[in-house]
C-alpha cells in the first residue's frame, strides 16, 4: 500500500511539473509572439475613397435590370472595399439603397494600385413598387464598420437617358470578382 501511494505521489508531483513547465513555456511563447507581432507589421491599410479610387457605372446585359459599379484603385497603396457602398438614385433620399445581405462577402475586398473591385445594382423588378427614373448615382464609400461613410462621396451619371429604378433595387457588397457581383 505504501509503495502504491509513494508511486502515486511521485507521479502527480511529476505532472504538477510538467505542467508548470508548459505553461511557463506557454507565457514565454506568447510573448515572443506579441512582440513579433508588433515588430513585423505591415503597412496600415487605408479605406478606397474617391481620393484613391475611380469609379464607374455601366448597364449590363446579364442579368437584366442590373447595373456594374466598378471601383478601381488608383493611388500608390493597397486600398480596403469595405461592406457595400452607400448608394442613392434622387438627391432628397432619407436612407441609402439597401444592401444585398446574401452577397456578403468572407473577407475586405482589397485592391492593389490598379485593381478593381465590383458591386451589382438591382434596379428594378416586376414586384416593386414606386417607380421613377434616374439620371445619377449618388456613391458613397463605407467605413471599416459599415455603419457610416469615409472621404467625399461622388455622383455619377447613369447609362442612356436615365434608369428606372423601383422599390426592389439593392446593391450588392463589394466582390473582387465581376461574376459574383452579378451572379453571386
Amino acid at each position: 500500500m505504501r509503495i502504491a501511494r509513494r508511486i502515486t505521489t511521485r507521479v502527480a508531483a511529476s505532472s504538477m511539473v510538467a505542467a508548470a513547465a508548459f505553461a511557463l513555456v506557454g507565457v514565454q511563447a506568447t510573448a515572443q509572439t506579441a512582440s513579433a507581432a508588433t515588430s513585423t507589421q505591415g503597412p496600415v491599410m487605408t479605406a478606397c475613397t474617391t481620393a484613391n479610387t475611380k469609379l464607374t457605372v455601366e448597364d449590363v446585359s446579364r442579368p437584366i435590370n442590373t447595373l456594374l459599379l466598378t471601383a478601381t484603385n488608383t493611388g500608390t497603396k493597397p486600398c480596403n472595399l469595405y461592406s457595400a457602398p452607400f448608394l442613392s438614385t434622387h438627391p432628397d433620399a432619407q436612407a441609402p439603397m439597401p444592401w444585398l445581405e446574401s452577397s456578403k462577402p468572407q473577407a475586405v475586398v482589397t485592391l492593389a494600385p490598379g485593381e478593381s473591385g465590383y458591386a451589382g445594382i438591382g434596379t428594378s423588378s416586376p414586384d416593386g413598387e414606386d417607380g421613377h427614373t434616374a439620371k445619377n448615382l449618388g456613391v458613397n464609400f463605407a467605413d471599416r464598420g459599415g455603419f457610416g461613410s469615409v472621404g467625399k462621396g461622388t455622383t455619377l451619371k447613369l447609362p442612356g437617358d436615365g434608369t428606372y429604378f423601383n422599390s426592389a433595387n439593392f446593391v450588392t457588397y463589394w466582390q473582387s470578382d465581376v461574376y459574383d457581383a452579378l451572379f453571386g
